[in-house]
């Protein structure tokens, strides 16, 4: 018998929570959505820059690179460049491939000949000046670099500029909700919850020069620019009747 009732009431218990969720009215809210950001002059640029050398054999090919590459690398140290600050970002080795056109004897089935080899080694170089970058190139190009794949600009340390563009979000979505809640006569009960989201937009060059257009515009001159921190808090308050 006890065991009975005991089900009875294991089974009116779900009814009796519906019962109660659907009397608990809907909570009434209010979302606003603040911007922030604050530009700051970049203390760091990243310049990359290629030599890419050609060989009828993988092993000459790879040491006309070597040889170049460590000319432009003494550019740079003498610079005064730390070693550490200049990074291989890629290094790729491509076989060259006589045209089927110049191989009329051969049958379709037959394996690529393999007539020689570029070898391309690019390198990153971090630099705690950026008004060296301008240098940086023209010593590289003069050295034997032969192509630019890019220059850019950041901030070293990024997140005191992160939080100042989120306090200035914070304090526009308040401000906000404030105005909103005036105007539409109710008042702000509590905050229930807060998403914040925040990006930095780097001005940059980037593109890939050959030698020839590095030459060109070497003498041009390079202006940073400024890099922007942009941040955005959504609120969600709920809202009652004044």
């Amino acid at each position: 018998m006890k065991l009975l009732g005991l089900l009875v009431v294991m089974l009116l218990l779900p009814l009796s929570v519906r019962a109660q969720n659907e009397t608990m009215p809907d909570l009434s809210t209010l979302t606003v959505t603040g911007s922030g950001h604050l530009a700051s002059t970049p203390d760091t640029a990243f310049v990359t820059l290629a030599v890419e050398t050609a060989g009828k054999s993988l092993a000459d090919a790879q040491r006309q690179n070597s040889r170049v590459m460590q000319k432009v690398v003494e550019r740079l140290q003498a610079l005064q460049i730390p070693k550490e600050r200049i990074q291989t970002s890629s290094f790729t080795v491509s076989p060259h491939y006589r045209p089927l056109s110049k191989r009329p004897t051969a049958p379709p089935s037959a394996a690529p000949e393999i007539i020689g080899y570029s070898v391309s080694n690019s390198v990153t170089v971090e630099l705690h000046h950026p008004e060296q970058a301008a240098a940086v190139i023209d010593e590289s190009l003069t050295a034997g670099a032969n192509r630019f794949h890019g220059l850019h600009w950041a901030l070293r340390d990024e997140q005191p500029a992160r939080l100042t563009a989120l306090k200035q979000a914070a304090a526009t979505a308040r401000e906000k909700a404030a105005a909103l809640s005036g105007a539409l006569k109710v008042k702000l009960l509590r905050l229930i919850s807060a998403r914040e989201d925040s990006q930095v937009v780097r001005p940059q060059s980037h593109m890939a020069r050959s030698m020839m257009a590095m030459e060109a515009s070497a003498d041009a001159p390079i202006f940073a620019g400024e890099v922007k921190v942009e941040a955005t808090v959504t609120l969600v308050y709920e809202v009652g009747p004044e």
